[in-house]
C-alpha cells in the first residue's frame, strides 16, 4: 500500500513538472513569434551615401497653389487645407541623371502629372508648434503624386472616397533625399515641370498657400508625426495627363532633377 502511495505520488510530481516544463516551452515559443509572412520594407535613398531612409507614411497636401486650387474648383482664400494618404509602397525610387521607367496604370484613360517637394521627417510629435515644425525635417526630394484623374472627378462626383484616383502602385516617384542643412531652408526657389522637353507647370516654392512647417503643424494636430513619414507639399497649376512614352522631367531648384519615362 505504502509503495502504490509513493509511486502515486511520484507520478503526481512528474505529471506537475512535466505540465510547468511544457508551460515554459509554450511561454518562450509565444515570447518570440515568428511571422507567417515576409513584407519587404520601403526606403528612399539618401544622396552622396549608402544610407537609406524608411518610410511610414505618405502624405500629400491638396490644392497648396492658390492657382492650382482654382484650376481644381475651389477656393483658396476659404479653405483650410486638407490632407490625403499614398500607401508607402507607392514610392519609386528614381536615380539622378537617371530616365526611371514608370508604368502607366490600370483602370484610367487620363493620367496626370502633380511635381512637388517632399519633406522627410526624422522627428516627430503631435501639436508640434508652427515655430519647431522644420526641426523635424531631415531631408528633401523632388517628388510626383501621379493621379488616375478621371477615377479621381468620379469619385468625388460620387462623394466617395478618391484614394484610387491617389493611391495605387508606384504613384509615388522620387528622388534621393538630400539633408536638410545642406538643401535648406527650402522656402523660395523654382519649381517647374516638363513633359517632352516643353514647360507644363512652372511656379515658385513661396507661392504655397501653407509652408512647409505649417503643413506639419497642421498634421500633428490629427496625427502623431513619427520619424519615416514623408509630406508631399503641393502642386502648381497646369497639370496635365501623359501617356505611354511621354518623359517627364521635374526641377526644384537646389535638387536634382528627377525625370521617368511613362511605359
Amino acid at each position: 500500500m505504502r509503495r502504490n502511495r509513493r509511486q502515486l505520488l511520484q507520478a503526481g510530481l512528474a505529471a506537475s513538472a512535466g505540465a510547468v516544463a511544457g508551460y515554459a516551452t509554450n511561454a518562450a515559443a509565444q515570447a518570440t513569434p515568428k511571422s507567417v509572412v515576409s513584407v519587404a520594407a520601403t526606403y528612399i535613398t539618401v544622396a552622396g551615401t549608402s544610407d537609406l531612409f524608411p518610410v511610414r507614411r505618405i502624405y500629400c497636401i491638396g490644392r497648396n497653389y492658390a492657382a492650382h486650387a482654382r484650376e481644381m474648383g475651389s477656393d483658396p482664400t476659404r479653405e483650410p487645407p486638407f490632407f490625403f494618404q499614398k500607401p508607402s509602397d507607392a514610392i519609386q525610387n528614381v536615380a539622378p541623371g537617371s530616365v526611371g521607367d514608370h508604368p502607366y496604370p490600370t483602370l484610367t484613360k487620363n493620367y496626370h502629372y502633380e511635381v512637388e517637394l517632399v519633406a522627410a521627417l526624422d522627428k516627430g510629435g503631435r501639436n508640434i508648434a508652427k515655430e519647431r515644425a522644420l526641426d523635424c525635417v531631415y531631408a528633401y526630394a523632388v517628388g510626383l503624386d501621379m493621379t488616375r484623374r478621371d477615377l479621381q472627378r468620379a469619385m468625388g462626383d460620387e462623394k466617395k472616397p478618391w484614394e484610387i484616383g491617389k493611391s495605387f502602385d508606384r504613384s509615388a516617384p522620387i528622388g534621393p533625399l538630400h539633408p536638410a542643412l545642406a538643401a535648406a531652408p527650402l522656402e523660395k526657389g523654382a519649381i517647374w515641370l516638363k513633359v517632352n522637353g516643353v514647360t507644363k507647370q512652372e511656379a515658385n516654392l513661396n507661392q504655397m498657400i501653407w509652408s512647409v512647417a505649417e503643413q506639419i503643424s497642421k498634421l500633428s494636430e490629427a496625427f502623431e508625426l513619427m520619424p519615416g513619414d514623408i509630406i508631399y507639399s503641393g502642386t502648381p497649376e497646369n497639370v496635365g495627363p501623359v501617356v505611354k512614352g511621354d518623359v517627364i522631367e521635374c526641377h526644384i531648384d537646389g535638387l536634382p532633377n528627377l525625370s521617368v519615362r511613362v511605359v
